[in-house]
């Protein structure tokens, strides 16, 4: 890949779109396919974790931006390291991996903190990680492709046309729910 420097409005648009969309499609695969209120062999998972009807929850998906900026920002700062070479994706979804699920700074389901720090059984931990290794891992490879194919302007539009779709299907829940 050349050598070729990003513009921070590109990368942070770009990683706010795919964070988004791969956080919502991932997210409903694992609300639809996995329980969430128990785990096989006892305890919940989530003692303190809102239900998928409170309008903060609904917010979830829209509020994704926040940290998809904050993503951007960072991939921004390093994409001569990150967008540079062809394995740039896996080092894109190892950074996550590394600093944003398994090194964590505090206990959360998951890290290193939380399997060592809560009263969560090893197997909460390990059951609650599918679902953010693979949406860390969709967000890193797809980035990378985005953003190192420019000129694949179908992507533009359909990237932008499904996250506006995801969007418009959070508010749209959040109406029905708060108006019942």
């Amino acid at each position: 890949m050349e050598k070729r420097s990003l513009s921070f409005l590109d990368v942070t648009v770009k990683t706010i779109l795919t964070h988004t969309v791969t956080y919502f499609l991932v997210g409903w695969l694992a609300y639809s396919f996995f329980s969430h209120v128990s785990l096989p062999g006892g305890g919940s998972i989530y003692t303190a974790i809102r239900p998928v009807t409170d309008p903060l929850v609904m917010l979830g998906t829209p509020l994704q931006a926040v940290r998809g900026l904050l993503f951007g920002l960072v991939f921004y700062l390093l994409q001569r390291s990150l967008f540079s070479g062809k394995n740039g994706g896996l080092l894109i979804w190892l950074t996550l991996l590394v600093f944003g699920i398994l090194g964590t700074f505090g206990p959360t389901a998951g890290s290193l903190e939380g399997m060592i720090f809560t009263y969560q059984p090893l197997l909460g931990h390990l059951y609650s990680l599918p679902e953010i290794v693979l949406q860390s891992l969709l967000l890193s490879l797809v980035l990378f492709y985005w953003v190192n194919h420019p000129e694949k302007k179908w992507l533009n539009w359909a990237m932008g046309t499904v996250y506006v779709l995801v969007i418009t299907m959070a508010l749209l829940g959040i109406m029905v729910n708060t108006s019942l």
